[in-house]
């Protein structure tokens, strides 16, 4: 591979993250270690010889700090991978006054690709989302984005996974043809630590059968097995190697199986609503073409 690429990869102390940026490490490129957790952070920068930043993505001051600093160390930046998330359990609303789930798996990396986007364009960057299946995700609704009604932690879970897939298609609605290009993915059943605050009943059942080896092995990925697909899109090059706007799975561009993931109107939509929420926090200055 004759092209080296500086990545940014959040989520990166811990499982797929972590798999990937110590894969694309190794194979030459320069990655930049976003994570929460600190001294899992450090463990994993200290390994890898990289930058790490460390943020919490339930505090938009941090994300906005975060993207501060990136753009100060890094004047081009060529794939952003928006990995960091999860399911967070019970309800909580943040410091900043949205569901935690929410905003920790879709404002929050929202927030970082709006406040690069102009490095992020000018360099042609790809952004990644990692995603997830939506197959039984609740409809989206953007009057209740935040689930003050009947919230589940499932359901909000799976609606931002679902909002991860929206979010790509928009973006490369408004900024392909400026050069950006974006991509969602689902890396399969990855056994990782993303569910551990979760407390549905179904939830638990995942998670004891985790802990058994026999059924392990059957259900579920490695890290390194969920972080290939990051990495294969990380290092390929949209057009030849991937389409950008697509959501994959396998390697392969399919259709996510729900029926809101294609609709054009709801992913403006959440675009517009993601921008009147943040208020504040985005750029005054006016939206690029």
């Amino acid at each position: 591979m004759a092209t080296k690429k500086v990545i940014v990869v959040t989520g990166a102390s811990s499982g797929i993250g972590a798999a990937a940026a110590t894969r694309l490490h190794r194979d030459g490129h320069t990655v930049v270690l976003v994570g929460r957790s600190s001294p899992r952070l450090e463990a994993v920068r200290a390994e890898l010889g990289v930058d790490g930043y460390v943020a919490d993505f339930a505090r938009l001051d941090e994300v906005a700090d975060l993207a501060g600093r990136l753009r100060a160390a890094y004047p081009h930046i060529d794939v952003l991978a928006n990995n960091a998330g999860g399911m967070l359990g019970a309800r909580t609303m943040t410091v900043d006054g949205f569901e935690k789930t929410f905003q920790v798996n879709h404002l929050a990396p929202f927030l970082l690709t709006r406040l690069l986007l102009d490095t992020l364009v000018a360099s042609r960057a790809s952004v990644i989302q990692t995603s997830s299946t939506v197959r039984f995700a609740k409809p989206i609704d953007l009057d209740d984005l935040d689930h003050d009604r009947n919230f589940d932690a499932v359901d909000a879970y799976g609606a931002s996974k679902l909002e991860n897939i929206l979010f790509t298609t928009e973006l490369h609605r408004r900024f392909h043809d400026s050069g950006l290009s974006a991509a969602s993915f689902y890396p399969g059943n990855v056994l990782t630590n993303f569910g551990s605050e979760a407390t549905k009943p179904v939830i638990r059942a995942v998670l004891f059968a985790a802990s058994v080896p026999g059924l392990r092995r059957v259900l579920f990925s490695t890290p390194e097995q969920g972080a290939s697909q990051l990495v294969w899109l990380a290092e390929g090059t949209p057009g030849p190697d991937w389409q950008s706007g697509a959501y994959y799975y396998k390697h392969k561009a399919v259709r996510p199986n729900h029926p809101q993931a294609a609709d054009a109107d709801l992913a403006r939509g959440l675009w517009e609503r993601s921008e009147q929420l943040l208020g504040t926090w985005l750029p005054s200055r006016k939206e690029l073409p």
